[in-house]
């Protein structure tokens, strides 16, 4: 504990913060209006993914997978097809799986001192799976009940509740490039990036009351997820398989029935990744099944005819097909490289880079 403390600690602020941010952004009231610009035919329904893609890149996976829920609702008359329900929890793991704000996991190898700029390898293969899981879902959705053309009445955008979360997000990254960059030694004392949270949402108080009630319910699955973590670093790494392009891509089919984030605390513990993969592979692979992301449990809950993992694996098809293409495109294009130790002590990589296949590719 004496040794997991800060990242604990950081881990649970940033859960926290989020939630409380999350509800921030729902009542700009800019998800109602966002609905107003749609086609009304299957290009429509594609753009209502991509809108909670962008939306996860900055916000909660799990917030972007409601407001897309919600939305759909109502543009659909309460009628969603399963595959579309499944592709709006593969849009929002998508789209946070490049952003190190943009989901749980990722965010945890921000604090673990991975660069940013690794993770954001993973936006490549995520573009490429909404395009592949986005155009079908979307035809399936337009098939079973039309997008509605619906005249919105006035609404009004909370132009300061919005600027409240691009402070907050700007007072995360901003606090943490600083600390990294020129205090580095310092990073592993004290908690900097959940304290510049919790400071810039006590700051913003005065301006807008942020929904304290979401904490109580958030602080349950906050604890049960950071235990998840703590008992992963439990694990012997020298058990594990070695560090290696084909391991990552098998750790998105397991994350599709075990909890993501255990496993990207046993991937951080043991080091030797190419963080791109590993951020897209653990994000994204989850969508698979309903339950194999929190962004899926939560989407279900709002839409209990999702929890079938035989009708969500026939209707949603076409999410594990876009894992698939869009690991082998990432491959590919860029080529496995294992990012160095990014902490002293870190385990050295396993398996030598020259054994991907995809290093003669470039």
């Amino acid at each position: 504990m004496q040794h997991e403390w800060v990242i604990l600690t950081n881990l649970l602020c940033l859960l926290l913060g989020f939630a409380l941010l999350s509800r921030h952004f729902e009542k700009t009231r800019v998800p109602a209006v966002l609905p107003r610009f749609l086609p009304h035919d299957w290009k429509g329904c594609f753009a209502l993914l991509a809108i909670v893609f962008v939306l996860s890149s900055f916000l909660d996976n799990i917030a972007a997978a409601l407001i897309g829920g919600a939305m759909a609702h109502t543009l659909f008359r309460a009628k969603v097809h399963i595959g579309y329900l499944a592709a709006i929890v593969a849009a929002s793991n998508a789209g946070g799986s490049g952003s190190v704000v943009g989901d749980t996991t990722t965010t945890m190898m921000w604090i673990d001192g991975v660069s940013p700029f690794d993770v954001m390898e993973a936006f490549l293969p995520a573009a490429v799976a909404l395009a592949v899981f986005g155009v079908p879902a979307a035809i399936q959705q337009q098939r079973y009940s039309p997008i509605l053309k619906h005249e919105h009445q006035h609404i009004r955008v909370d132009w300061p509740r919005l600027a409240i979360v691009f402070f907050i997000l700007i007072a995360a990254i901003s606090t943490n490039v600083v600390i990294n960059v020129r205090f580095p030694e310092a990073s592993d004392r004290f908690p900097f990036i959940g304290a510049a949270v919790v400071i810039a949402l006590l700051v913003s108080v005065p301006l807008r009351r942020p929904d304290w009630e979401v904490l109580p319910e958030s602080i349950k699955g906050s604890i049960f997820l950071l235990s998840l973590v703590l008992a992963a670093t439990m694990m012997p790494v020298e058990k594990l398989p070695a560090a290696s392009w084909q391991t990552a891509m098998g750790l998105g089919f397991v994350s599709a029935v075990f909890d993501n984030i255990p496993l990207t605390a046993l991937a951080l513990k043991q080091g030797g990744y190419d963080w791109g993969y590993l951020a897209y592979a653990v994000g994204f692979g989850g969508s698979m099944i309903w339950f194999g992301s929190s962004a899926g449990v939560a989407l279900s809950n709002m839409y209990p005819e999702a929890k079938s993992v035989g009708r969500w694996l026939y209707h949603g098809w076409h999410v594990a097909l876009a894992y698939v293409l869009g690991f082998f495109v990432l491959l590919f294009v860029l080529g496995w490289h294992p990012n160095p130790p990014h902490k002293a002590g870190a385990a050295a990589p396993k398996a030598p880079a020259a054994s991907a296949p995809a290093a003669a590719v470039k």
